[in-house]
């Protein structure tokens, strides 16, 4: 992959935003700092990074995409509440033996959970 400024100031801002930005949420960020910037260039640079294996696509269903700095296999909570995606503690040994007993060949597995995140359950506590 060949240096960008933009490719690079996209990666700056999904490494900065650690809350799993979309791809609109990056292009506001990074607009600020490259006026000229578009957003059809901010989704070819994710693409292209995620493509090159440095950023981490992050899929809910019926939702934008979602974009995550964190390499490793990790899965994924999206909050009914604010639309958020947080990082899910979910046992992976559990997920690979079910990848496994699986027939034919498994090339990607992502476990997004669907509920309320821990901040929206304190809020509606409090009220």
């Amino acid at each position: 992959m060949r240096y960008s400024k933009q490719r690079e100031l996209v990666l700056q801002k999904v490494e900065q935003l650690c809350d799993h930005p979309t791809a609109e949420e990056i292009y506001d960020e990074a607009v600020k700092e490259c006026p000229g910037l578009s957003l059809g260039t901010v989704y070819r640079n994710l693409n292209s990074l995620v493509d090159a294996g440095r950023v981490r696509r992050v899929c809910i269903p019926g939702k934008a995409d979602r974009f995550d700095h964190t390499l490793c296999w990790h899965s994924h909570m999206y909050c009914t509440v604010c639309c958020g995606v947080v990082d899910a503690d979910v046992d992976e040994k559990q997920v690979m033996k079910l990848v496994k007993n699986q027939k034919g060949v498994v090339q990607d597995c992502a476990v997004v959970l669907f509920g309320v995140c821990e901040e929206c359950l304190k809020k509606q506590a409090a009220q």
